[in-house]
C-alpha cells in the first residue's frame, strides 16, 4: 500500500510499513519556506532555497528513473531556528521514519545538534552550509557542502585582507564589529587570525548584542576608532541597519565589508541599492562566467520559474547550487555503488571527484571540501530600485581570488560611493 506523506508519494518501505519496497525516501529537516522577520539568523532565505533546490533535484532523478529503479521522495521538517527541536526530529527520521537518505539539516547549530542521532544510527549526512562541524566529532560518515574548505572560519575573510593588504600604500589598522552569536563571533574570529598574520594592527573589535536594532551607536564607535579597514560580520537584518547607519554617519574607512549575510540576498540588494556601493563580501556563488559549471544555468532557469510567486529570492545564487550539488553527490554515490549501505556510500565518496553543478568537489578526511572556493566581490555603480541588474555580475564583480576574477577593486571605499 501506498499513503501520502506531505503531497508526496512515497513507498511505504520507507515509512516504516511492511510490504513493498518501491521507493528511495530522502528526507531532511528544514527550517521551512519562509523565515519570520523576527528570525535574525535564517531570514537570509537560505533554508527555502535550499528547500526548492532539493525538489528539482527530485523531480530531475525520477525523470530519469529514479535512484536503483525507485522514485525519490523528499519529505522536510521544520525544526523553527531552534536547535532543541533537532534531536526529536532526527530520532523521528531515523527511528520511526527510517529514512534511507540524508540531506542537511542547513546551518552549523542545526547540524551540531543533530550529529549524536546522526551517529549513533551511523547514517551519512551532507549537511548545507554548516561550519566547522566535524571539528568536534570527527565522524567519518559526514560531509559538508559548503565551499569553506579545511581553512574553515578563515574562508570567511582571507580573501578581504589579501585584497586589503595588496592595495598601495598598504592600510594599516582593522576595526572589527561582529553580532554576539555564533556565527558571526566566528566569523570574527577568522578575521583577526587573518588580519594578525597579513601584519594588521587591530585597533577596535567589538560585538553588538543580537536584538540591536539601532546602529548608529556601534557606527559611531567605528568611526572614532579610525580604522583604515573595517570588516563587519552580521546576519540579514543587522546588515540592513548597518548598511544604512553607515550611509547616514559618514563612515569612510579606506574599505569596508566582511560576511555580510544580508548581501547575499537579492530582495536586500534591491532594498539597499546603491548604498552598497564599494562594499566588498563574501560570496559562496556567483553568476559569473567563472562560475559557469555543467548543469547550473538549467537549475538557475528551473529554480526561477519555481520562484515565481513564492516569497523566496527570485535567483537563489547564494544557495542554490549547494543543496542541488549534495543530492547529485549522493546520487552519484548510489548509483555507482549500486547500494544503501550509508558506510558504502560514505567511503565511496571520500574516494571519489564529482562534477556538480556547483563546481568539482572532493572531500578531505574530516568531510570539509578538499579545496575551498569562496570569492569575495564588490558592489559597483548599483542603481536603485533594479531587480535585474543582480541577475549577473556586472555590478558585482569577483575581486578574488585570481582564478575567478572578472574586474578590479575600486580602491578607496569612498571612490566607489561617488
Amino acid at each position: 500500500m501506498l499513503r501520502k506523506a506531505d503531497g508526496l508519494r512515497c513507498g511505504p518501505y520507507v515509512a516504516g510499513c511492511p510490504g513493498d519496497r518501491d521507493a528511495i525516501f530522502c528526507r531532511r529537516s528544514d527550517q521551512g519556506w519562509l523565515q519570520h522577520e523576527s528570525d535574525r539568523a535564517g531570514c537570509s532565505g537560505g533554508p527555502a532555497n535550499s528547500l526548492g533546490a532539493l525538489e528539482i533535484w527530485r523531480d530531475d532523478v525520477n525523470a530519469k528513473g529514479g535512484l536503483l529503479g525507485r522514485p525519490v521522495a523528499l519529505v522536510y521538517y521544520d525544526d523553527q531556528s531552534n536547535p532543541a527541536t533537532v534531536p526529536g526530529i532526527y530520532a523521528k527520521l531515523l527511528s520511526v521514519d527510517k529514512a534511507d537518505l540524508l540531506v542537511g539539516p542547513y546551518s552549523t547549530n542545526m547540524t551540531a545538534a543533530a550529529m549524536p542521532a546522526i551517529m549513533q544510527q551511523k547514517k551519512l549526512t551532507i549537511s548545507l552550509l554548516a561550519i566547522g562541524v566535524n571539528d568536534k566529532f570527527k565522524y567519518p560518515n559526514y560531509f559538508a557542502m559548503v565551499p569553506v574548505g579545511p581553512e574553515g572560519i578563515k574562508a570567511f575573510s582571507r580573501g578581504y585582507f589579501e585584497l586589503a593588504a595588496a592595495q598601495n600604500p598598504k592600510p594599516k589598522s582593522v576595526a572589527i564589529i561582529a553580532a554576539d552569536s555564533e556565527f558571526a563571533r566566528t566569523s570574527a574570529d577568522g578575521a583577526r587570525d587573518n588580519a594578525k598574520a597579513l601584519g594588521f594592527d587591530i585597533i577596535y573589535d567589538k560585538t553588538y548584542p543580537p536584538a540591536t536594532t539601532d546602529f548608529a551607536p556601534v557606527i559611531r564607535a567605528v568611526q572614532a576608532a579610525n580604522a583604515d579597514v573595517v570588516f563587519v560580520a552580521a546576519y540579514p537584518l543587522d546588515t540592513v541597519g548597518i548598511v544604512r547607519a553607515v550611509r547616514e554617519i559618514g563612515l569612510t574607512p579606506k574599505m569596508f565589508g566582511g560576511t555580510m549575510v544580508g548581501l547575499l540576498v537579492t530582495p536586500i540588494k534591491v532594498q539597499l541599492g546603491p548604498l552598497m556601493n564599494g562594499i566588498v563580501i563574501m560570496e559562496s556563488f556567483v553568476p559569473a562566467p567563472t562560475f559557469d559549471f555543467p548543469g547550473v544555468k538549467d537549475l538557475f532557469k528551473t529554480y526561477g520559474e519555481k520562484a515565481k510567486g513564492q516569497q523566496v529570492d527570485p535567483f537563489g545564487y547564494g544557495f542554490t547550487p549547494f543543496a542541488y550539488a549534495a543530492g547529485q553527490v549522493l546520487a552519484t554515490a548510489v548509483t555507482e555503488t549500486k547500494s544503501l549501505d550509508n558506510e558504502v556510500l560514505a567511503n565511496y565518496i571520500h574516494g571519489h571527484t564529482f562534477n556538480t553543478v556547483a563546481g568539482e568537489i572532493s572531500f578531505n578526511e574530516a568531510g570539509d571540501w578538499a579545496k575551498p572556493r569562496t570569492v569575495f566581490t564588490q558592489f559597483q555603480d548599483v542603481q536603485p530600485g533594479n531587480l535585474d541588474q543582480f541577475s549577473d555580475t556586472t555590478k558585482q564583480p569577483i575581486l578574488w581570488p585570481k582564478e575567478y576574477q572578472t574586474g578590479a577593486i575600486i580602491y578607496p571605499y569612498s571612490e566607489a560611493r561617488k
